[in-house]
């Protein structure tokens, strides 16, 4: 090994070990930073009108709302825009969706024009809903239901809440036969060439499963993994369409639903021993935006039971079971929830592990898979 691999190698290990440490003193219940800020403020009452009420006051407000969505594709919330459609067929609902760490740099610049176009936030960019409560730009708002919240998924003064939990790990065609289930196992000699998943360097969540996993089998997976020949994408969409269209018989660090038909062309699989992950994906009201009623029927409608249970993976309130078998998302601790919130809050170890990434893998190359929307987008599905 010359001086320079030598090097790597102890930078690598001194993170690792840093991140091992840090999060051995995380508990679910550690408070932040912004809820001591914050704590003295007044507390407010949940909505207790219904979502036909509601639906009321929205349409005599216009009827229009505008929401930003994380996402990779602008499609790729049809699923949930239609159903709100559907429930509410004369709302003008415009859902622009788009990687997470683009939407929140075209929110700061809009609201540094003071010419904000935005309704509603939803991503998986965690850390800037408590700065945007800081900077006094959000909506102090608890939607029906909010109580029955996950406590780590709500602001405590109801400034944000989640809506939903999604989760990373496995997705195999279905006449695959015995997929790989851990981390280990896709390092079998059958599996290469045959690996599809998104650029762990350009997405926060992606880059956390690979930081679990090689906390815990060191930089050795990883370099076991890239003699795999796995291909990389831009976005998580394009590995799960590659898999369900037959093209690709796995992916890794993707997403896919809980519960299963016999006609689904792929299947969703959570480790037993090696780290998945999942996140609530947190939404959040501008207290400047043009349709505040339209926004707080989006969240009431996001938090009502018809949802949660119509969400394809892990509700965020209590009194709902998951689909298809599944445990409440807090009960594995394989999945590390906890540990993804207290990460995405500290950028400097996100950043240096993202660069360390990139010394193995290189750049994310090609074009951003929703497009580049610009400041104020004009689409929305």
């Amino acid at each position: 090994m010359n001086r320079r691999d030598l090097l790597k190698a102890a930078v690598a290990t001194t993170l690792v070990a840093g991140i091992k440490a840090q999060a051995s003193e995380k508990t679910l219940s550690s408070p932040k930073s912004s809820d001591k800020k914050h704590s003295g403020m007044a507390n407010i009452a949940e909505e207790t009108k219904d979502l036909d009420t509601l639906y009321q006051e929205a349409l005599a407000e216009g009827g229009e709302l505008v929401v930003y969505a994380g996402g990779d594709t602008i499609d790729q919330q049809d699923f949930n825009a239609n159903a709100f459609r559907k429930r509410f067929p004369k709302m003008k609902l415009k859902m622009n969706v788009d990687f997470s760490k683009f939407h929140d740099a075209r929110i700061d610049i809009q609201l540094a024009k003071s010419a904000l176009a935005v309704d509603v936030v939803q991503l998986q960019e965690l850390q800037n809903f408590p700065r945007w409560k800081d900077d006094g730009v959000l909506l102090q708002y608890k939607p029906k239901g909010y109580s029955k919240v996950y406590e780590p998924f709500r602001d405590p003064d109801g400034y944000w809440v989640s809506i939903c939990v999604n989760s990373f790990a496995n997705l195999a065609h279905k006449s695959v036969k015995n997929p790989p289930i851990e981390a280990t196992d896709y390092l079998a000699p059958e599996w290469k060439g045959k690996i599809i998943l998104d650029y762990p360097n350009d997405d926060d969540a992606t880059q956390f499963l690979f930081m679990k996993v090689i906390e815990k089998h060191g930089w050795e997976w990883l370099e076991k993994f890239l003699k795999q020949d796995p291909i990389f994408a831009r976005g998580g969409q394009k590995p799960v369409d590659e898999v369900e269209n037959g093209n690709m018989p796995l992916a890794y660090g993707v997403f896919g639903p809980l519960e299963r038909s016999p006609e689904d062309p792929a299947v969703f699989s959570i480790p037993k021993h090696d780290p998945f992950m999942a996140w609530a994906q947190r939404a959040a009201i501008f207290k400047d935006c043009k349709h505040p009623a339209a926004a707080k029927l989006y969240l009431n409608w996001w938090l009502s039971e018809e949802q949660q249970n119509h969400w394809y993976q892990w509700p965020v309130r209590t009194d709902i079971k998951p689909k298809g078998g599944y445990k409440p998302i807090w009960e594995y601790e394989n999945a590390y929830v906890q540990d993804f919130i207290d990460y995405m809050m500290d950028r400097g170890k996100m950043e240096r592990f993202r660069s360390m990434l990139t010394q193995y893998i290189g750049e994310a190359k090609g074009p951003p898979s929703a497009g580049v929307l610009g400041i104020y987008p004009d689409t929305g599905h």
